[in-house]
C-alpha cells in the first residue's frame, strides 16, 4: 500500500513537471496595442500542440492579435491583468470553412480564436478577451461571421472547457459551440453590447454539456441553444447564471433542423442591463423580447426539457413556446420534410415581475398541436392596462418566431393555441393596471387543466 502511494505522488509530481508551458512573450508577443502580435501567439500555439501538449500563457499586459487556431491539447492561460484584444483591421482575421455541414460553415467565416476537430482544449485563467467589435458594421442582414468576426468559435471540439475569464465585444455572436462532445463551461463574464447579433452563448447540436456560473449581458440573446443541422442539441444543464438581454434571455431555437432533447436549467437570475446607452435588437424600452422562449419551427424534436428556479425582472412577453413550420433547412440539399414537435416540457418555479402586457403563449399549428406541457408555482405581475383584445387572426407559422410578433395577445396570462394535454397549476397572474382581458383563453384545444 505505502509504495502504491509513494508511486502515485511520484507519478503526479512527474506529470505536473513535465507539463510545459509556453510564454507567448518568449516567442515574440509584445505588450503594445500598437503592435500586432498574431504570428507570436500562433506559433506559441502550435510549439505547444507539436510537443504534446501543454500551457499557453497570455502574461500580464495588453496584447494585439488577429485570428488564432487553436490546436488539440492546447490550455490557453491568461493571467490576472492580462488582455487579448482583437485588432480592428478586417484583414487581420482568417477567413476559416469547415466540412462540417450546417447552416453557418457552407461559407468561409472569421473568428477571433478559432479550432475545429480538436480535443482536449481549455481557454482559462482571470483574464479578458475583447474583440473590440464595434469597429466591424453590420453590411448586410445575412453577415454574421463573414464581416464580422465571432470573438470564440470552436466546431467538433471534444473536452472542451472555457473557465474564469472575462470575454467582451465581439463583432457578432461572442462564442459558438458548434457540435462539441463534453463541454464545460464555468465562472465566465460575458459582455456584449456593441454590435448587431451580440448573442452571449450559443450552444449548437452539442452532447453533454454543462454551464454554470456565468454573468452574461447582451444586446441580442443571452443563454441561446440551437440546433443548425440534424445534431441535437442533447443531454444539457445550464445553472446558476445571472443574465441580461434585450431579446431572449433563455432561448432555445430558433434554428432547430436536429431540436433538443434531455434539458435542464434551472437557477438563472433574470434580469435589465445596467448599461442601457445602445441598443441594436431588442424590444424598446430596455427590457427583453422575452426570458424564456422555446421554439420548433424547422422541423426537429423538443423533449424533456425542464426549466425551474428562475427569477426574471424586466421582459414584455414571459414565456414564448412556439411550434411552426418555417421550414429553413441547413443546406440546400437538406430540404426539411414535415413539422417538428414539441412535448414533455416543465417550467416551474418562476418569478415574474415588471413585464410588459403583452402575455404569454403556447401555440402550435393546425393538426400539429404543442403537447403535455407542464407549467406549475409561476407567479407573474404585468403592467397590464389593457382592454379586451381579439386573437390573432393571422397565425404566422412561416414566419420568423418573436414572442411579440402578434402584439398584444388576448389572455393577460396565456394565450393557448393548437395545444393539447397542458397543466397550469398554481399560476398567478397579477396586472397592475385594470386589465379587461382574461387570464387564459384558448383556442383549438384539448385536455387543458387549469388548478
Amino acid at each position: 500500500m505505502k509504495f502504491q502511494l509513494l508511486f502515485s505522488i511520484l507519478t503526479c509530481a512527474n506529470l505536473t513537471v513535465s507539463a510545459r508551458t509556453f510564454d507567448i512573450t518568449d516567442f515574440g508577443a509584445v505588450a503594445d496595442t500598437t503592435l500586432l502580435s498574431t504570428s507570436s501567439i500562433q506559433k506559441a500555439i502550435d510549439e505547444c500542440s507539436n510537443s504534446g501538449g501543454g500551457r499557453v500563457v497570455v502574461p500580464t499586459g495588453d496584447f494585439k492579435t488577429g485570428s488564432l487556431q487553436l490546436r488539440s491539447n492546447v490550455h490557453l492561460y491568461l493571467e490576472e491583468g492580462a488582455t487579448l484584444y482583437g485588432s480592428t483591421s478586417i484583414d487581420d482575421y482568417t477567413p476559416y470553412t469547415s466540412n462540417y455541414i450546417s447552416l453557418r460553415t457552407g461559407i468561409p467565416t472569421i473568428q477571433l480564436i478559432y479550432a475545429d476537430s480538436v480535443e482536449n482544449v481549455s481557454i482559462s485563467g482571470f483574464g479578458t478577451i475583447d474583440g473590440r467589435g464595434k469597429a466591424f458594421p453590420k453590411l448586410s442582414w445575412n453577415d454574421e461571421g463573414i464581416t464580422r468576426p465571432h470573438l470564440l468559435r470552436i466546431i467538433r471540439g471534444k473536452d472542451i472547457e472555457v473557465k474564469g475569464i472575462t470575454l467582451k465585444n465581439s463583432g457578432c455572436w461572442m462564442q459558438h459551440y458548434l457540435a462539441c462532445d463534453r463541454l464545460r463551461i464555468d465562472g465566465i463574464t460575458v459582455i456584449n453590447r456593441n454590435n448587431y447579433n451580440n448573442d452571449a452563448l450559443d450552444i449548437d447540436g452539442c452532447h453533454n454539456v454543462t454551464v454554470a456560473n456565468m454573468i452574461a449581458d447582451s444586446d441580442d440573446d443571452a443563454i441561446t441553444l440551437k440546433s443548425t443541422s440534424p445534431r441535437l442539441c442533447e443531454d444539457i444543464v445550464i445553472s446558476n447564471c445571472v443574465v441580461s438581454s434585450h431579446c431572449n434571455a433563455i432561448k432555445l431555437g430558433t434554428e432547430t433542423n436536429g431540436g433538443f432533447r434531455n434539458v435542464i436549467i434551472r437557477g438563472i437570475a433574470v434580469k435589465p442591463s445596467a448599461d442601457q446607452s445602445s441598443q441594436f435588437f431588442g424590444y424598446p424600452g430596455g427590457i427583453g423580447h422575452s426570458a424564456i422562449s422555446l421554439e420548433i419551427v424547422d422541423g426537429g424534436i423538443m423533449r424533456n426539457v425542464d426549466i425551474s428556479d428562475i427569477t426574471i425582472r424586466g421582459t414584455e412577453s414571459p414565456i414564448f413556446i412556439r411550434l411552426a413550420d418555417r421550414a429553413r433547412p441547413y443546406s440546400k440539399d437538406h430540404p426539411v420534410e414535415g413539422i417538428g414537435s414539441i412535448s414533455g416540457v416543465v417550467l416551474h418555479d418562476i418569478l415574474i415581475d415588471d413585464a410588459g402586457p403583452t402575455g404569454s403563449s403556447i401555440t402550435g399549428v393546425a393538426g400539429h398541436p404543442v403537447t403535455d406541457i407542464q407549467l406549475h408555482d409561476i407567479s407573474i405581475r404585468h403592467a397590464g392596462g389593457q382592454p379586451l383584445t381579439p386573437a390573432p387572426i393571422d397565425e404566422k407559422i412561416k414566419e420568423y418566431p418573436e414572442s411579440t410578433m402578434w402584439g398584444i395577445l388576448p389572455a393577460q396570462g396565456f394565450w393557448l393555441n393548437h395545444a393539447k394535454d397542458i397543466l397550469l397549476r398554481n399560476v398567478t397572474v397579477e396586472a397592475v393596471s385594470p386589465d379587461a382581458r382574461p387570464i387564459f383563453i384558448t383556442d383549438d384545444c384539448e385536455d387543458i387543466i387549469v388548478e
